[in-house]
């Protein structure tokens, strides 16, 4: 590995640090180097906060030694006014003049004005280091730049049997099946910390009265979307308490105290897809049910699947989505087995 990939490649570890902790902006780290040595780093750790350059740059006592510096960093450094000052400004007043980027930022605001306001106040600069990587790592903030829609992920569990839920009944109504086992269910909680929403269908939330949180692993809940066309959601489900905002997709105009009611046009296939992103949400998990996530997969609105395989036998109940996990490989969680593709 030559130095600049090797200096990239611990800016993705530094940035890898504010995953599900910075929307709407991207995952960012930096590393300055002084002859051969990484001297200072930073990383965005919240959203408002400072910037992994401004981090960075702030960790050196005395400043007269970054005039000798390069300051590494995996996404193009901002030029305007947001929640905080442009990063290129405070590059230039230390006199940083090698600058090694990962990729540009598709943002409108920047989209390589950054690029070239450092090189005409006298900056060399270079792009496309461990591009694919960084790409990757904010693969959600350029899904939803480039593309105008949020990145998609699908998830389930199934049963050996090919089942992803019991048959529901009086004994087990409103209440979760779980079907993968504990590390799983950890892991899947950790999947839900690093997105910005997730998505269900209302007869789920009738079903299993999920709470949609990622209890399980610590770190920040998602938003709640659920469609709803007919206003079905129970006004005591658990998804409706104050863990996390929710949203109701639903074709009603009507208001109704305890749902934040978002309308939406379900004769239109990409009516939900355009409303996640008028909302301004670069990201969603599909956790149920089939139906649900059968429709996602029928329009090819996916970018990646998550599936854990079960060795349990349920004989009987709901039946997995129509998609063929079993071409491709998988690594075991224990005894499931965790299918993940990504399309890209």
């Amino acid at each position: 590995m030559n130095s600049d990939n090797f200096f990239m490649q611990r800016c993705l570890d530094l940035a890898i640090k504010g995953i599900g902790k910075t929307y709407p902006n991207p995952v960012v780290g930096c590393v300055i180097v002084n002859d051969n040595k990484i001297i200072s780093e930073g990383w965005h750790k919240l959203y408002g906060g400072v910037h992994a350059e401004v981090d960075a740059i702030n960790k050196i006592e005395d400043k007269s030694v970054l005039k000798n510096c390069s300051l590494y960093v995996n996404l193009e450094p901002c030029n305007h006014h947001g929640k905080t000052p442009p990063c290129t400004n405070l590059i230039l007043k230390y006199g940083i003049k090698n600058i090694i980027i990962g990729i540009k930022d598709p943002n409108k605001n920047v989209n390589g004005n950054g690029v070239e306001y450092l090189k005409r106040n006298g900056c060399k600069v270079k792009v496309n280091v461990l591009e694919e990587e960084c790409k990757f790592i904010n693969r959600r903030f350029l899904t939803f730049n480039n593309l105008k829609r949020p990145y998609i992920t699908l998830k389930w569990a199934e049963s050996k049997d090919g089942f992803i839920g019991p048959i529901k009944n009086k004994l087990n109504s409103g209440k979760v099946f779980w079907l993968s086992n504990e590390k799983s269910r950890i892991l899947s909680h950790k999947w839900r910390t690093e997105e910005h929403s997730i998505l269900v269908g209302v007869q789920t939330i009738i079903d299993d009265n999920p709470e949609l949180t990622s209890r399980f692993y610590k770190g920040n809940n998602p938003i709640r979307i659920v469609i709803d066309p007919n206003l079905r959601t129970p006004l005591e489900s658990n998804v409706l308490n104050n863990a996390s905002k929710s949203i109701i997709f639903s074709n009603k105009k009507k208001k109704t105290d305890g749902l934040n009611i978002h309308t939406n046009d379900f004769s239109n296939k990409e009516s939900i897809i355009n409303n996640i992103y008028n909302q301004g949400i670069q990201s969603v998990i599909v956790e149920g049910g089939k139906r649900t996530i059968q429709f996602f997969i029928d329009n090819n609105y996916w970018d990646c699947i998550r599936v854990f395989q079960t060795d349990k036998l349920l004989n009987k109940g709901t039946p997995r989505p129509d998609f063929n996990i079993n071409d491709y490989d998988y690594k075991m969680i224990d005894n499931d087995r965790l299918y993940e593709l990504f399309k890209n």
